[in-house]
């Protein structure tokens, strides 16, 4: 008898059946088989099904084919074409089909026409075939390409085979799992069922809490800080102003990081209005005029741009308000700074990046720092990883000059591999803030999630993060030692 349920392909399916649900799997045992009222087989098999944008091309016709049957005889603009709701891809795979031309010097801007007098609508016919249960007679390479374009999408139908196990029964028997003092003294043990006993069973686990992996190695992270005497800055402000964000950093107004496509901007409340009203002042004029011997930007400097709000990029705007701070004291004193916290960036959603991450990032400020303080400090930062092949390569950041990635030898992968990034702030970042001109500030960076990724074989960072997190992992995992 099959029980079964469609699965989409990725599904981690249906809870396992153990001896608690009474079934068993088919299995050759050694020695005694166990007892099974029922056994259950598992059996597979796949089929193909329509999307919803596939059965809508089933009605309606491609893309490509609907964007061909819009264009009158006397052509139509490219601009009014990308109008319509499938002009863009329609408007690509006609193309690539060779089904309409484009004339790039046609008065009012380049102008769509039929290239041919009619068309065979492939797309839609092969989708029609899928949907008569006649998939069989597309190849894998055609079923590939309409899974590809989301038209097609591949389901999973899981079934379970039930058949009576070899103590199958209509009645339940309940077995008595004690021997009690009044069974023995009325004698009634010799006529009950007992259990049999499991010496061999782990008995209940405690309820317990469990740290997250993530938060283990943060905890090491945070522990290696602490035993470099830095102090930890607060980061539970999620929310930062552009000012803070991009602007204290000499960022300028016009860097592609501060587009929407790589920043989270916030509606409500959509600016911030209290700053610093002297700094800003001195920011807008190194970005705008120049100044400590920098030629800044040259650019309009606009307030408007400096007060929107958004999810904070990096923990670096936390570190400006902390030198800020710092260089409001009468006397300069030189710290150590460290910060392990999330950050926000409208990212592409892929194996390893979210659009959400953690960063840890770590600032030293003192007087006539170099280049060779930071190396040495990366260096015994490092070794506490067990991390000792360093590399450093030249890089730019807008904020730091000069500019370093750091590379360590990967023993397992056989290559270097980037495991940070750092630098040496620039005086037109310092400066403004009212710190002292003979302080430099060393910094360096490196996200949690990969070396977490790493200690643990964790291949897809949706797997550490987020609903896809198996629990049995948190559970399983051990207190996380990051020694050589």
């Amino acid at each position: 008898m099959p029980i079964g349920r469609p699965e989409r392909q990725g599904d981690q399916g249906s809870r396992p059946m153990g001896d608690d649900h009474m079934f068993g799997r088919r299995k050759e045992w050694g020695g005694t088989s166990p007892a099974h009222v029922i056994e259950a087989e598992l059996r597979s098999s796949k089929r193909w099904e329509l999307t919803d944008e596939g059965k809508e091309i089933v009605e309606k016709g491609s893309h490509e084919a609907r964007v061909f049957d819009a264009i009158p005889p006397n052509g139509i603009t490219q601009s009014d074409l990308m109008k319509f709701p499938c002009g863009k891809v329609g408007f690509n795979k006609a193309m690539s089909s060779k089904w309409i031309r484009i004339d790039k010097n046609a008065e009012g801007g380049p102008r769509i026409f039929k290239a041919t007098d009619c068309i065979e609508d492939a797309v839609k016919n092969k989708l029609l075939l899928v949907q008569q249960g006649k998939d069989s007679k597309l190849d894998d390479k055609e079923k590939n390409e309409l899974k590809k374009r989301k038209l097609l999408s591949e389901v999973t139908v899981k079934t379970y085979w039930i058949t009576k196990g070899n103590s199958f029964s209509t009645t339940v028997v309940k077995q008595d799992t004690e021997l009690t003092p009044e069974m023995i003294a009325n004698g009634s043990w010799k006529e009950k069922k007992f259990k049999p006993y499991n010496f061999d069973a782990m008995g209940i686990v405690p309820e317990c809490g469990h740290l997250h992996p993530l938060m283990k190695v943060r905890t090491q992270f945070r522990q290696i800080f602490l035993e470099m005497g830095f102090t930890e800055m607060p980061t539970n402000n999620f929310i930062e102003s552009s000012f803070w964000n991009f602007d204290s950093l000499f960022q300028p107004q016009q860097h592609p990081a501060r587009d929407q496509h790589d920043t989270f901007f916030l509606s409500d409340p959509a600016s911030a209005t209290k700053f610093p009203m002297d700094y800003l002042e001195r920011v807008k004029k190194v970005h705008s005029e120049g100044g400590y011997g920098s030629l800044g930007y040259k650019y309009d400097w606009k307030i408007e741009e400096a007060q929107k709000n958004l999810l904070r990029t990096h923990t670096t705007a936390v570190s400006a308000r902390m030198l800020y701070k710092l260089a409001q004291k009468e006397a300069f004193t030189p710290v150590k700074y460290f910060s392990i916290d999330r950050v926000f960036r409208n990212e592409t959603l892929d194996a390893t990046h979210l659009a959400e991450f953690h960063q840890i990032e770590g600032v030293v400020a003192d007087y006539d720092l170099t280049l060779g303080d930071l190396m040495g400090v990366l260096q015994q930062f490092f070794s506490k990883l067990g991390i000792t092949k360093l590399r450093y390569k030249p890089a730019f950041n807008p904020y730091t000059e000069p500019s370093m990635e750091i590379f360590s030898y990967h023993e397992g992968l056989k290559k270097w591999v980037e495991v940070g990034n750092s630098g040496v702030f620039r005086p037109e970042m310092l400066l403004p803030m009212g710190l002292p001109e003979n302080v430099t500030v060393i910094a360096w960076g490196l996200s949690l999630e990969r070396p977490t990724m790493i200690k643990y074989g964790i291949n897809n960072i949706r797997e550490l993060v987020g609903h896809k997190v198996n629990l049995q992992m948190v559970y399983d995992s051990p207190v996380c030692r990051l020694d050589p």
